[in-house]
């Protein structure tokens, strides 16, 4: 009976751990990454993640064990300190900014990365792959209306951007629960992107079959 206080928390801690890993593949399959599938040489090419692979190194290294949403976050402060020094000197590097927000963006700490992309996309408004980035973190957040907001805001930059239409379907779809508008903004996203290869078509048009069925069903 002792060691039952010691139990409980140690399952609560094991089960924080599988539901960050669980929006982690989310994130993965739905938004952060799928956009790329779609990002082509339509929208700005943003900096490539190089802290990614970096990032995930500790997490073998730490006894093989997962690590918490707090050693995530450790791991993010602690790889973005040096350009954090950097920024005092630049609060305007938009580049600076974009790696600062991908670092917590490789470690799922959401609301942070969506703080400094969106101070990257007051020097840089029109940048619709980061802003794109910014809508997923958003959602990713909790915040579903500031998302669509901000994808919106891209298609006024870029109305044929196959990335933010796809991504304003996903989350019209999943945060929304509107099969309707999920479906017109992919819609939208064929009709003025007649140059899609057919591997992204198919990959919309199953989305809109799969969507459709769910209505009827």
């Amino acid at each position: 009976m002792a060691n039952e206080p010691t139990k409980q928390p140690t399952a609560g801690a094991a089960w924080q751990v599988r539901q960050v890993y669980a929006m982690a593949v989310i994130c993965l399959v739905v938004g952060l990454a799928i956009g790329y599938l779609f990002r082509g040489s339509q929208s700005p090419a943003a900096p490539q993640p190089a802290a990614n692979a970096q990032l995930a190194a500790p997490a073998g290294a730490m006894g093989g064990h997962m690590p918490s949403l707090e050693e995530m976050k450790q791991m993010a402060d602690n790889k973005a300190e040096p350009l954090l020094e950097k920024l005092k000197g630049d609060p305007n590097n938009g580049d600076l900014l974009i790696q600062i927000g991908k670092i917590y963006i490789s470690t799922h700490q959401f609301k942070e990365a969506a703080v400094y992309y969106g101070k990257a996309l007051q020097v840089d408004p029109k940048n619709v792959a980061i802003r794109t980035e910014m809508a997923s973190c958003m959602y990713y957040s909790g915040d579903v209306d500031g998302a669509i907001n901000q994808l919106q805001q891209s298609l006024h930059y870029d109305p044929k951007d196959a990335a933010s239409m796809f991504n304003l379907g996903m989350i019209k779809w999943q945060g929304k629960q509107d099969s309707k508008g999920a479906v017109a903004a992919w819609q939208q996203l064929l009709k003025s992107n007649p140059q899609l290869s057919p591997d992204r078509k198919a990959t919309v048009q199953k989305l809109m079959a799969d969507v459709q069925m769910q209505g009827k069903s």
